[in-house]
């Protein structure tokens, strides 16, 4: 009988192996988390909760900004320690009345006499999206394809010049006048955005640059051109103004002429919007598009001609804002343009794009929402709210929407997976410095 205690080498028998530890303390037994917490997760991590949260955060600093601009809101916070529920009911009466005012002006009037008055502020809206959407279109498309296009505004001028100057002197019948027109504003728009393209395609010119100076030409062209006579200028004036556009040409209402706002130049945005949809997500064109934007020297590996692809993109991207130019002329401004026919709405048109992930349809989305607030402001204005806190709000949403980690930040969202792969590598740099 040997000397050794029985139980010390039970660990080294043979064909003996200890239990598998387990626990709550080891890693490889961890179990995956549940759908439903991934689910939401990835849904706070999504762009339409961040697009909406954007929103909510600008109107509630517009709602800040009405209640410090309000009148009553200043008065009773004279006397706020010796009164102070007065200065929170003026606040909100602020807020709520300019608010109310903005869903009264854009969407739905209450107050109306008859059903027709009480959606007319919707139809307003929906007018003034179209132009909007057709430009944002034009400027989603280019950053799809890596182009950074903020020359709406000159391609918009010279789809107008083209329509006025080919256009506007024929006598024709509404069904051949109204589309001939409208095609001549498309082509002038693209031929002004193809020659960025172009001129990119061939040199290598940045078409930041480029945009921003054909903006210029394109204005001053049309000054020089409405203050010619003989070229677009009316007959009978000295004033720089063109003739009106003829009623063969114009848009015919859509809903009537209770509803003046809202014509066919609506419905036709609707179609390109599907077409543009169409175009980037579905044909081949489309795919050789969007590598590009990806990348261009990988795309170029894959036997795709990026120039080609550039000229194609400022081609399309033109095109359609000379299709917002024809909804001004041929819709809202029939009694003749000068040099502020854009109204604005190239430039807004790179919010638009922003604000609508440079995709058909959230650009479609994102028009409306602008169109809103335009045909808003107006009721907001009316009770002396000042119209640029409207503007304000939609620098806001860009803002946050081009700042994502700024609204996880505020709003506790669970951070994405590049937001803590660059944390980590900030952290082990730290970690290296300091060693």
């Amino acid at each position: 009988m040997s000397g050794t205690t029985p139980g010390t080498n039970d660990a080294a028998r043979p064909g003996e192996q200890l239990p598998r530890a387990t626990g709550p303390l080891m890693a490889h037994d961890t179990p995956p988390p549940p759908r439903a917490n991934v689910f939401v997760k990835e849904l706070l991590r999504g762009s339409a909760v961040t697009t909406i949260l954007a929103i909510v955060l600008a109107m509630v600093v517009g709602g800040i900004l009405i209640a410090v601009t309000d009148e009553n809101v200043q008065e009773a916070a004279g006397y706020f320690f010796s009164r102070p529920a007065d200065t929170f009911v003026a606040i909100w009466n602020a807020v709520y009345g300019g608010y109310e005012a903005l869903f009264r002006g854009a969407v739905f009037n209450p107050r109306g006499a008859d059903f027709a008055a009480q959606i007319r502020p919707f139809t307003n809206t929906l007018g003034f999206a179209a132009p909007l959407i057709a430009a944002g279109l034009g400027v989603a498309l280019a950053f799809r394809v890596g182009l950074f296009n903020i020359g709406a505004r000159g391609q918009m001028l010279m789809g107008a010049i083209f329509a006025a100057f080919f256009t506007f002197n024929l006598d024709l019948p509404m069904w051949l006048h109204l589309p001939t027109t409208m095609l001549a504003g498309i082509i002038g728009g693209a031929l002004w955005g193809g020659l960025v393209g172009l001129i990119k395609a061939t040199t290598g010119a940045h078409e930041v640059i480029l945009t921003i100076m054909l903006n210029y030409v394109a204005y001053y062209f049309l000054l020089w051109m409405i203050r010619t006579p003989g070229l677009l200028q009316r007959e009978g004036t000295n004033q720089p103004i063109s003739a009106p556009t003829p009623e063969t040409a114009q848009f015919p209402d859509l809903l009537g002429p209770a509803f003046p706002a809202l014509d066919w130049g609506f419905v036709i945005v609707v179609l390109v919007t599907l077409l543009v949809w169409w175009i980037i997500e579905r044909s081949s064109l489309g795919m050789r598009l969007r590598a590009v934007g990806e990348n261009p020297h990988a795309a170029r590996a894959a036997g795709i001609s990026v120039k080609r692809m550039y000229i194609y993109a400022m081609l399309f991207a033109g095109g359609l804002a000379g299709l917002a130019a024809m909804n001004q002329i041929q819709g809202s401004v029939t009694t003749g343009f000068s040099g502020t026919i854009d109204a604005g709405i190239g430039f807004d048109a790179i919010t638009v794009a922003l604000l609508g992930r440079s995709r058909a349809w959230g650009t479609f989305a994102a028009g409306i929402l602008f169109g809103a607030l335009k045909a808003g402001s107006f009721s907001m204005q009316a009770q002396g709210i000042p119209v640029d806190i409207v503007l304000v709000v939609q620098s806001l949403i860009v803002l946050f929407i081009a700042a994502p980690p700024l609204l996880r930040t505020i709003f506790f969202l669970p951070k994405s997976d590049a937001e803590k792969a660059a944390k980590a590598r900030a952290k082990a740099a730290k970690k290296a410095v300091s060693a």
